[in-house]
């Protein structure tokens, strides 16, 4: 690898030199196009005659720094929406996006047709407490308009003062006008793994990032979860909603901890560096008892890892719409001058053999998301032991009547109806885990 980079950094020299000594002249003497023989000359040719116009006839003076990291820049756009140049400063925030913590409004964006793409707002930001949503198209900062824009100018923008406001107008899909939404900025923490118990015996863990501790805290997670249960979960929910993906060490681990065998991803690219196997590890920390996952538009990247991988094991059931579709990987490639460059690398499958790329996971159950309201009644159905003279049951049981343990029950039915109108999706996942449970248990 050591070897192909200094044959590239030694290409990229020979045609800077080969600039400085044309730009003004328009033209090469056949000896430099001898001694550049197998790079592309015309291309090169035409490179240069436009830096010599720029510099010699744009408005106002340009630096040439500015030129050439304009033209970097350029040239790693054009070849898909993800590689991309990263300054000094765009590189360092970076590194602290990955460890959990870094500024802006908390979404994860893309670019479409010149405008910026919402692949997912990050829990717990101001960007979805202010509703921004997955699949929104932002087509103007405060008074700028982002068609023409870079997605690094348009970040750039986003980016600022913890506390001052930035208006973003969207285009939601089904919606006649553009929405006009004001954000605060702020320093973003983002806490990638959150637990709850949903049920007894019964867990929820989200994922909302893929960082470097991810698969730690999930265990951890899982851990407390089945030390509330007294010692087992029946039956687990994780949720990838909305989860535009991170670290991919941290998708294989997460993956891993569910599965006692067999390939979770591989990746191929142009370089061997590139073609990479991951394998699961024996050892399921739910000890094989069901799980359902639960993925939409947001989940990308990393979270279309996780679902393939036991999607194609079939160690969960995949519950939600079809994902991103987002089935390439970058690779962090830094510059001796404190820059880097992010490059797509290589394509990843699932086990199977699946790309993804453009295509996304397909749910097992497709399920989008719905509201749903609770039906109000005005009196309660008239039930066999209201009536009056009822025949008892015959197992020696007295009907229980509608007090002590009829309002516990009451409290529960009020509880899944809560949950219902809160999140379908997850009370549907919560229905399809406890048929898992009673199917499990009666197989044993």
């Amino acid at each position: 690898m050591s070897v192909k980079r200094k044959n590239v950094f030694l290409v990229l020299a020979g045609v800077v030199a080969g600039l400085s000594l044309s730009i003004g002249q328009g033209v090469f003497a056949e000896r430099e196009a001898t001694a550049t023989a197998g790079l592309p000359v015309e291309e090169l040719r035409t490179f240069s005659d436009v830096f010599g116009r720029i510099k010699n006839d744009y408005v106002e003076d340009v630096s040439d720094k500015e030129m050439l990291e304009n033209a970097i820049r350029g040239m790693l756009s054009g070849l898909d929406p993800h590689s991309a140049y990263l300054d000094q400063e765009q590189f360092k925030e970076l590194q602290v996006g990955t460890t959990g913590e870094f500024g802006g409004l908390g979404i994860e964006v893309g670019m479409e047709d010149g405008f910026v793409k919402v692949i997912a707002p990050i829990d717990d930001t101001p960007a979805q407490r202010a509703g921004i949503e997955a699949g929104d198209l932002i087509i103007r900062l405060d008074d700028t308009p982002v068609k023409g824009l870079t997605l690094n100018e348009a970040v750039k923008i986003m980016r600022g003062k913890p506390g001052s406001v930035l208006r973003l107008t969207v285009v939601r899909e089904g919606v006649d006008q553009p929405l006009k939404i004001d954000i605060k900025r702020d320093i973003i923490k983002v806490k990638s793994v959150k637990h709850r118990m949903l049920e007894d015996g019964f867990g929820y863990v989200r994922i909302s990032q893929f960082q470097s501790k991810t698969a730690e805290n999930m265990v951890e997670a899982v851990e407390k979860l089945k030390k509330e249960a007294g010692g087992a979960l029946k039956g687990m929910v994780l949720d990838l909603r909305n989860n535009p993906g991170g670290v991919l060490n941290g998708a294989v681990a997460v993956s891993d901890a569910f599965l006692k065998k067999g390939l979770i991803v591989y990746t191929e690219g142009r370089v061997n560096d590139s073609k990479l196997r991951f394998n699961a590890t024996p050892d399921d920390i739910l000890d094989t008892a069901p799980l359902v996952v639960l993925v939409n538009q947001g989940s990308a990247s990393a979270s279309e890892i996780v679902s393939g991988a036991l999607q194609d094991h079939k160690r969960a059931i995949i519950v939600g719409s079809r994902t991103f579709g987002k089935g390439s990987v970058q690779t962090i490639l830094p510059l001796s001058n404190g820059t880097a460059v992010k490059l797509t690398t290589a394509r990843y499958y699932t086990p199977s053999g699946r790309s993804i790329q453009a295509e996304g996971i397909v749910p097992d159950i497709r399920l989008e998301p719905v509201r749903v309201s609770k039906v109000e009644r005005s009196f309660d159905p008239i039930k066999e032991a209201d009536l009056s003279g009822h025949l008892s049951n015959g197992n020696g049981k007295k009907a229980k009547k509608k007090t002590g343990a009829g309002d516990k029950e009451k409290t529960k039915q009020e509880e899944e109806e809560s949950l219902a109108q809160k999140d379908y999706q997850l009370y549907e996942a919560l229905n399809l885990l406890k048929g898992l449970a009673i199917q499990r248990e009666k197989m044993q």
